[in-house]
């Protein structure tokens, strides 16, 4: 038997499909993909990639706080990126969000996002 939970925050901006923010079952958490979206207007934060990475990463952080946990728990980040040559910026503001140990992590080039936005972040958390 699974011991399964939904984890919901209006801290960060609701699901835009069909699924929930994160999961957890016992100690893990698995955090749905966060884009830059405002909790409360549901729409892109203005501004350059560095905004949008900045806000993502605050929506990550909201999900993560609503399981009883926080990014210094993730253990496996992945991340997309519209377009690459952003690599240099996600790495300085993830510098930001985490300190070392650093999560395993993935970056990827992707073609597109929802909504437009230029970046997207999901992961695992072990609490």
């Amino acid at each position: 038997m699974t011991n399964k939970a939904i984890i919901n925050t209006d801290k960060a901006p609701a699901a835009i499909g069909t699924y929930s923010q994160a999961v957890k079952v016992n100690n893990t958490v698995y955090l749905s993909g966060q884009i830059p979206l405002d909790p409360k207007t549901m729409e892109l934060v203005p501004g350059d990639f560095r905004a949008q990475a900045t806000q993502m990463f605050k929506n990550l952080a909201a999900v993560c706080e609503a399981a009883n946990g926080s990014l210094a728990d993730i253990v496996k980040l992945n991340l997309y990126l519209t377009d690459l040559s952003n690599f240099p910026i996600i790495n300085e503001v993830m510098a930001e969000f985490f300190s070392q140990p650093y999560p395993a992590r993935a970056a990827v080039g992707i073609k597109e996002l929802p909504k437009g936005a230029l970046v997207e972040a999901e992961g695992v958390m072990v609490l």
